[in-house]
């Protein structure tokens, strides 16, 4: 089972699709969202979907991460092809996944969203429906008294 809200938010490293190394402690308000498998058609929508919303996330003070077990050329790929404008982080070892107890089959993380901030987990989303998540953990985090859009 997946970290819960209230449990803290591990600090974490991983190179992004640029091979640069991120690290994240979640302090800052932050989604990270966990996905399968670059360029797969859920993946796609979800992606796309966080795309979509990624102005009206920074406008309200949130970082947007996605996370899979794939590499980093293949995230460069995926950021490439969708116009990505927000870090992937490559998950190889599955390390992340095991660090925030996100479920791996047969080499891909289970889809899995958390909403983080103040040092620890505030949301997390299991077995995500891909089309409309990133909407909803948008509208949900507005709901957070760290996060507001500016009039």
């Amino acid at each position: 089972m997946a970290l819960t809200a209230g449990d803290d938010a591990p600090t974490v490293t991983a190179r992004n699709q640029d091979g640069e190394e991120v690290t994240l402690e979640f302090e800052e308000p932050t989604v990270l969202y966990f996905y399968p498998r670059d360029e797969t058609p859920g993946c796609t929508v979800e992606a796309n979907q966080f795309q979509r919303e990624l102005e009206t996330y920074h406008d309200a003070g949130v970082s947007v991460y996605g996370v899979s077990t794939d590499d980093v050329d293949s995230h460069q790929s995926f950021c490439d092809a969708e116009d990505l404008e927000f870090d992937l982080l490559a998950d190889p070892d599955g390390d992340l996944a095991a660090t925030f107890d996100v479920d791996v089959r047969d080499g891909a993380a289970a889809r899995t969203t958390f909403f983080l901030g103040d040092g620890e987990v505030k949301a997390a989303y299991e077995n995500v429906d891909p089309d409309g998540h990133a909407r909803q953990v948008l509208l949900d985090a507005l709901e957070d008294d760290r996060v507001t859009l500016p009039e």
